[in-house]
């Protein structure tokens, strides 16, 4: 009876006859769609029975796959995704079994169009924000299976392409089924993100395009829609406009992976593509967790061929460009050192000609051109990295290079594997230009906070050097420096410029800050253009840039002091270029006049005072007519036509001090300034040291001993102070500035070229000085205590006080108790 009762129709369960109502007997004829309206009824009016005509309907489904009735599939998968689209209650859980396993089914089939049906009911449900939590459902299957999709490699290309962008659908469904869900699996652990970002990697270098766009696309046409490249990067922005702080991570190191598996870092441009994606679609605030890593990538592969490197760089190089200001994050500094750090590996690994410093047989030989391509990328990441930083962090990164450069004798253990002298060179030269690199566009206020001694001080100290590219180098960090308003161009090529006005100068009012940092370092920066002109080795470079230096102080950092100055300045080397004892060649004789020519002839206009004017340029003209190899417009050109030996150069083609002086004079200029003439300061300074030598220290200490020696402890009487003696004190200060100067300097010299004998017995000799002194400081401030027994005479008549143990006092009666 119980058989005959199920074989009969109308006893069966009625969401079984439901269920059975909407399928055809012609598959073909599609979803008996009144039927379904009655099933969808009945399943709102009763959630209860949601669970189970899911499972009745995987199981009829289930049936029919492994039947080969596709058509009967096809109409239950519609049935199941109008079920879910309509019905959103507490028993969808139950409902969403059955239906996650109906996709399961299909997913598993060979047959693509199955594969492509159960992707797409799978997105259908991803979209459906579910009211209750799910605690128990996984989505390893779905990432791992949609992840393969993305790989399939299937004979007809249509349907290959149809396969991996179902796989891209499926995995951007699980994304945004899960990142928001707390109760789901994480789907940014590394299992699955391992899965998820190389198949998202894969199908994007696979139609690569030659520029990704920077913005997010957040819709694009149904054109669009039909290429998986362009698919694949909406789904890859999407993942990562999801991460959050701590997921960062997680998503960028497969990518570092995939491009380590598939050598892409040499190639850059896909390389450089992703990581535009990856710096576009986070948030911006998180831009610096991506520059660490990379930073961390750089390193791990320190040891990898050039090419990697450069590409690696490269991708930094791109990734600071697009990260918001400031988004190097915390570590600034710790940015800097992994990447001069490179510099300085590279620039072993280039000398010695391997990897581990050997040229043993089995070494990986290196090229030095791959390396010198990187020097160049890791220069060029520098300067993109310092111009997303405030101007306050970029002079600590510019310290911070500055005291990365080695110098001899005070450097002595540079991390190198054995490159050497010329090692050292190349290292200075490439921190040199990462500090040009800093240094562009560097503009600040307060020129003494911004450029400290710290800083200057060992910068021009590198001016003196004898290599010439060195000292190029540390004058154009010094025109980035100085150079606020944009005037440098304007000075890119000596000549002779009759009205200074087409050069459209951008001049403002000296602030007090900029005075009291050319009071304070105005004389350094003197004495090293005179040093620098005064070099053998200068080029027509070095006075071009020397020339543009003299002309921003006048322009960005000049008073009347200063202007002062660098007139004597100018005047000072035409005396150079006069003087027979300095052995200057010819070229750099006539180039010496050249460039006071033309300064003087800038400085005459910029102070407007006629007199002055007409005399500079009547000079100049004598010169045109007579010895047009005086001027910059025959000196400093690729063919110069220069006399064969040094010819006498006297009469109306000098400019005249005496001269200069009136005129200026007559304006309210310094007359005694400027009729003094200008000696550059001599130091005999260490030509690389960035600290004073032993030598400068000693003498200091003679020099505060010498005014302190017992031999000057007669006082003269003082002198009466009138007005004449105060102008007399001010007109000679100059006068004795110069003769302080020859006397240190004759201090320095004595204590570096003397004999070692000659300074340990001056040494000893004022020890014993100053221990006598101490002894008598002593004996005067020092007393014994005070005894009860009173005083003992000595043998010789004297009352001398002696110290009596505390246990042999003699205490009066009131201080005993």
């Amino acid at each position: 009876m119980t058989g005959v009762c199920g074989c009969c129709g109308a006893l069966r369960p009625r969401y079984k006859r439901l269920v059975d109502n909407i399928f055809p007997e012609d598959p073909e004829d599609g979803l008996v769609k009144a039927n379904m309206e009655k099933l969808t009824f009945y399943a709102l009016s009763a959630p209860e029975k949601l669970d189970r005509i899911g499972a009745y309907l995987s199981e009829r489904l289930s049936r029919d796959v492994a039947r080969h009735r596709y058509g009967y599939v096809c109409i239950a998968m519609e049935a199941l995704d109008q079920l879910l689209m309509a019905c959103h209650c507490q028993s969808i859980n139950l409902f969403v079994e059955s239906f996650l396993k109906m996709v399961r089914k299909l997913l598993e089939s060979d047959k693509p169009n199955l594969q492509i049906l159960g992707t797409n009911s799978f997105v259908k449900f991803a979209n459906i924000e579910e009211d209750t939590p799910s605690y128990h459902r996984s989505y390893d299957f779905f990432v791992s299976r949609f992840s393969e999709m993305c790989h399939s490699s299937y004979e007809d290309p249509d349907i290959r392409t149809k396969i991996r962008m179902a796989g891209i659908k499926g995995l951007q469904g699980v994304v945004r089924k899960t990142v928001n869900d707390e109760l789901q699996a994480n789907i940014w652990d590394p299992q699955h993100m391992d899965k998820i970002v190389p198949s998202l990697l894969f199908n994007l270098q696979s139609g690569e395009r030659t520029e990704s766009r920077s913005p997010s696309p957040l819709q694009a046409s149904e054109k669009e829609k039909e290429s998986p490249v362009e698919l694949t990067e909406r789904c890859f922005r999407e993942l990562l406009g999801r991460a959050a702080y701590g997921n960062i991570k997680n998503a960028v190191t497969p990518v570092l992976m995939h491009l380590d598996n598939h050598s892409l870092w040499e190639g850059k441009t896909f390389a450089v593509r992703c990581f535009k994606i990856i710096m576009y679609s986070i948030q911006s605030q998180h831009s610096h967790l991506v520059i660490q890593q990379l930073l961390g990538h750089l390193d791990a592969n320190s040891k990898n061929s050039a090419t990697v490197r450069a590409g690696i760089v490269e991708v930094l190089l791109e990734a600071a460009a697009i990260a918001a200001s400031g988004s190097v994050g915390p570590t600034v500094l710790e940015v800097f050192n992994t990447l001069l750090r490179q510099l300085r590996l590279s620039v072993d690994y280039e000398l010695t000609g391997s990897y581990d410093g050997s040229t043993n047989i089995g070494t990986k030989i290196i090229k030095a051109h791959e390396e010198r391509q990187l020097q160049e990328a890791v220069i060029r990441t520098i300067g993109s990295f310092a111009n997303t930083l405030p101007t306050y962090q970029r002079s600590e990164v510019m310290l911070f290079i500055m005291g990365k450069i080695p110098v001899p004798g005070v450097h002595l253990a540079l991390p190198s594997t054995g490159s050497g002298p010329e090692g050292t060179r190349m290292i200075q030269i490439m921190l040199l230009k990462s500090l040009v690199q800093v240094t562009a566009g560097f503009q600040t206020t307060n020129m003494l906070t911004a450029l400290p001694s710290s800083f200057l001080e060992p910068l021009l100290s590198f001016s003196l050097t004898e290599d010439p590219e060195v000292r190029l180098l540390v004058l154009q960090i010094l025109l980035s420096l100085i150079d606020r308003h944009d005037n440098r161009p304007k000075f890119s090529n000596i000549s002779i410029i009759s009205d200074i006005s087409v050069l459209k100068l951008k001049v403002d009012k000296c602030s007090r800050q900029d005075n009291l940092f050319m009071k304070k370092h105005g004389q350094q920066l003197y004495r090293h253009i005179y040093l620098g002109c005064k070099e053998p080795s200068s080029g027509r470079q070095h006075y071009e840039t020397l020339f543009a230096l003299l002309g921003l102080l006048s322009v960005e950092l000049a008073n009347e002091e200063v202007v002062v100055d660098l007139i004597r300045l100018a005047l000072a080397l035409q005396d150079l270029a006069l003087s027979t004892d300095e052995g200057l060649p010819v070229f750099n004789r006539c180039a010496v006049h050249a460039l006071a020519a033309a300064y003087l002839n800038l400085i005459c206009q910029l102070t407007t005072v006629p007199a002055f004017c007409q005399h500079i340029h009547e000079v100049i003209e004598v010169r045109q007519k007579e010895n047009p190899y005086l001027l910059p417009e025959d000196v400093f050109v690729d063919n110069p036509k220069l006399p064969s030996s040094p010819e006498k150069v006297e009469g109306d083609v000098l400019f005249l001090q005496s001269k200069i002086t009136e005129v200026l004079g007559g304006s309210g200029y310094n007359t005694d300034r400027l009729a003094t003439p200008y000696v550059p300061q001599y130091t005999d300074e260490d030509r690389l040291s960035k600290r004073k030598s032993i030598g400068e220290t000693i003498s200091l200490q003679v020099e505060v001993e010498s005014r302190n020696s017992p031999e000057k402890e007669e006082r003269t009487p003082a002198e009466e102070i009138t007005f004449e003696t105060l102008k007399n004190a001010i007109v000679d200060s100059v006068g004795m500035e110069e003769q302080e100067r020859e006397r240190r300097r004759q201090v320095v010299e004595k204590f570096q070229k003397a004999p070692f004998e000659e300074i340990a017995a001056h040494c000893g000799a004022r020890a014993t000085l100053l221990q006598s002194k101490l002894n008598q400081i002593f004996e005067i401030t020092i007393r014994p205590p005070p005894s009860p027994s009173g005083t003992i005479s000595s043998g010789y008549g004297q009352n001398q006080s002696r110290s009596v143990p505390i246990y042999e006092m003699k205490f009066p009666d009131l201080c005993v108790y």
